[in-house]
């Protein structure tokens, strides 16, 4: 599978799991959660110490999710994303997206034994329509550089 394939899977589920906003509100996750719902997806943010967050309810682990979910957002340090992957296919969670700076080399071995589909190395608000401001520029910048992946929809 390729990297644009596996990024148009991952925009198509509207069920999502982010796990990596904070409490204090000022960490990408954060913005990755009001962007996700801005654009109409489903968001539950798993936060093992929160019980809601920008009026987001939370829940402390992926096995307390109340309903399933097709896609999970990690924007967390590597070290945590290995365990998250085996707890996401515990779940049937099949898509996986790891931000910039999440993904480790255990993590997307995971991946690949457990047949999860992963992103990783892009931004996600690259990829949510419509990109805005810096991420628009940022996005045609990739493009002319052909570092961006080909899809149908861009």
């Amino acid at each position: 599978m390729t990297q644009a394939q596996a990024i148009e899977g991952f925009l198509s589920q509207k069920s999502v799991a982010l796990v990596g906003a904070s409490r204090g509100g000022k960490k990408f996750g954060n913005v990755l959660l009001k962007e996700l719902q801005s654009r109409g997806y489903d968001v539950t943010v798993v936060h093992p110490d929160a019980n809601e967050l920008d009026g987001v309810r939370c829940v402390p682990t992926l096995s307390a999710l109340p309903n399933q979910v097709g896609a999970m957002v990690l924007v967390v340090k590597p070290e945590r994303t290995a365990a998250l992957v085996r707890e996401a296919a515990q779940m049937g969670i099949s898509q996986i997206w790891m931000q910039q700076g999440a993904a480790s080399p255990e993590a997307l071995q995971a991946c690949v034994a457990l047949g999860i589909q992963v992103v990783h190395g892009e931004c996600l608000l690259m990829f949510l329509e419509p990109v805005n401001g810096i991420h628009a520029f940022h996005r045609w910048l990739w493009s002319f550089f052909g570092k961006l992946p080909r899809m149908d929809k861009l």
